[in-house]
């Protein structure tokens, strides 16, 4: 039975190598293309991220940018909002 070859060191080496930059190249990829489905927002979450964006419009005048503190309001039968107002001030910086 014929002997399997051998590869060297110097192969294996280049070989991980060229899998480890398609690698990092393929995920720099999907990191730009940015295809991040557009999560579905309730009507409820909508009336009060609008309502909360009128009166932080109202109050930037008068209170400058010192910061703002916003509780959502929650019903026994209220959808949880929480997680859009979140969304709402991490873009609105």
């Amino acid at each position: 039975m014929p002997k399997p070859r051998q590869m060297s060191r110097r192969t294996w080496v280049a070989a991980w190598g060229v899998l480890c930059v398609v690698g990092l190249v393929g995920t720099a990829r999907l990191k730009a293309s940015d295809s991040q489905p557009k999560k579905h927002v309730s009507a409820e979450c909508r009336d009060l991220i609008a309502d909360i964006k009128t009166q932080l419009d109202k109050a930037r005048p008068e209170a400058g940018n010192d910061g703002i503190l916003a509780f959502s309001r929650q019903r026994p039968s209220a959808e949880d909002c929480s997680d859009e107002l979140r969304d709402f001030f991490r873009n609105d910086r």
